[in-house]
């Protein structure tokens, strides 16, 4: 598969919100990754985050990488901030 297929390729909508998240951060992790393939994987694994958080993934189970668990760590704070007033 062509660097231009993988990006351009559309979301397989019979993916659970797991696999999707899975497969996108195995990708991403992946150091033979080319850059533009892992930006274009970053929306599609934030897009799993509500879901995955709403069946207590995160809750479960505990992301290893210490990058990723960070940056995931971050981007749950900030979509389930509190909203003032």
């Amino acid at each position: 598969m062509s660097l231009l297929q993988l990006v351009s390729a559309k979301p397989d909508v019979s993916k659970s919100p797991l696999e999707t998240f899975v497969a996108c951060a195995h990708q991403m992790l992946d150091p033979a990754t080319p850059e533009a393939v892992r930006r274009a994987m970053e929306p599609r694994l934030l897009a799993q985050l509500p879901a995955l958080r709403a069946l207590g993934v995160f809750e479960l189970f505990e992301l290893r990488d210490p990058a990723l668990k960070a940056w995931i760590d971050d981007e749950l704070a900030q979509l389930f901030a509190p909203v003032e007033a």
